[in-house]
């Protein structure tokens, strides 16, 4: 099939870009880097098209994405808490299971965010109240966590991290409904489709 000489540019162009582009590095910073050119045939009878490419920029976090990374944070960093007196208080080895996973998906995750931040400009993580946010526990509820064992830990482990999981939903719908930088909706959806199934879980443990 053929490809008339405006297509062809059309299509020369879309190429360049993608390529530079890809080639890339991740992140939600401005991508820079110098244009360059290619030719693009023209009509017949006409000359070759110079078609430039160049740097496309990123457009900036809104304030709903700094802050949704900033909270889910310290959000994560409680989870890891109430998951790391698991191994020495669980009974139940599902339990002690589903802990493992919930703190090294989260410590990853906090990971991620605190990379976000920096490249950003946007650190510290910090200026909010933290025990307002939706689903943390209290101070008086971490206590009590810490001092239960067995199947009291279990239950108790269980009933406040859906609660907890609960909370970061209503963030992550928050800011599915207000962000625009891809990193953290792409955050905000694996969130949601992760801890939904592990609320589901820890329902049927309980």
């Amino acid at each position: 099939m053929s490809v008339s000489g405006h297509g062809l540019r059309a299509l020369a162009a879309a190429a360049l870009t993608a390529s530079l582009l890809t080639g890339c590095s991740g992140g939600d910073a401005p991508v820079e880097g110098p244009t360059a050119t290619m030719l693009a045939p023209g009509r017949p009878g006409e000359p070759n098209a110079t078609v430039t490419a160049g740097p496309t920029a990123q457009p900036a976090p809104t304030e709903a994405d700094v802050a949704f990374m900033r909270m889910m944070i310290v959000h994560h960093g409680q989870a890891v808490v109430m998951s790391d007196l698991a191994p020495t208080r669980a009974s139940d080895a599902r339990v002690k299971s589903l802990a493992s996973r919930i703190r090294a998906a989260q410590t990853g995750e906090i990971t991620l965010m605190r990379d976000w931040l920096r490249r950003n400009k946007k650190l510290p993580a910090s200026g909010h109240d933290h025990h307002s946010m939706p689903g943390m526990i209290t101070p008086d509820e971490l206590e009590s966590l810490e001092s239960s064992s067995s199947t009291a830990f279990d239950r108790l482990y269980l009933t406040l991290m859906i609660r907890h999981h609960e909370g970061a939903l209503e963030m992550a719908d928050t800011l599915l409904a207000n962000g625009t930088d891809t990193t953290t909706i792409q955050l905000a959806k694996d969130v949601v489709a992760t801890q939904r199934a592990e609320i589901n879980r820890m329902r049927d443990l309980l």
